[in-house]
């Protein structure tokens, strides 16, 4: 007498295969994800007691001026005029009130040209405009 054995089909997926793919694929992004934030090179002033008064809780929008004056907004590698840098802002605003504007100045640029900056952000309607600079070194 034969013993006939029938196999029972296996109806359950086999995700070993899937996460394999997806820790490659993660390692991949955490690889990339670090070299494609670009931004405007700027040197930015150092200050041997510089408080971090950034708030967590509200959105944060940076306004770069590099060493020849240029204007970036976020990140943004296109320099913007300073009519469509405030009316961008403005809109920001409008958006987000308790947005804080942060300003990049370089330290090669005239002071004057950051202290321009930030009286036209607080004229646009900003409520809190405040610098960005790099801790002092010895």
């Amino acid at each position: 007498m034969s013993r006939y054995y029938r196999r029972r089909r296996i109806s359950e997926m086999n995700v070993v295969p899937y996460i394999d793919v997806m820790l490659v694929l993660l390692i991949i992004f955490m690889i990339t994800s670090p070299l494609l934030t670009r931004s405007v090179e700027v040197e930015l002033p150092a200050v041997r007691q510089a408080e971090n008064v950034v708030s967590t809780t509200t959105r944060l929008t940076m306004v770069t001026i590099d060493a020849q004056g240029r204007l970036f907004l976020d990140e943004d590698e296109e320099p913007l005029s300073m009519e469509t840098l405030l009316s961008r802002v403005t809109a920001l605003m409008r958006y987000a009130p308790d947005s804080q504007v942060l300003v990049r100045g370089d330290s090669r640029l005239a002071y004057g040209e950051i202290v321009k900056i930030m009286s036209l952000l607080q004229e646009s309607g900003v409520k809190k405009v405040g610098l960005l600079t790099k801790p002092f070194s010895k």
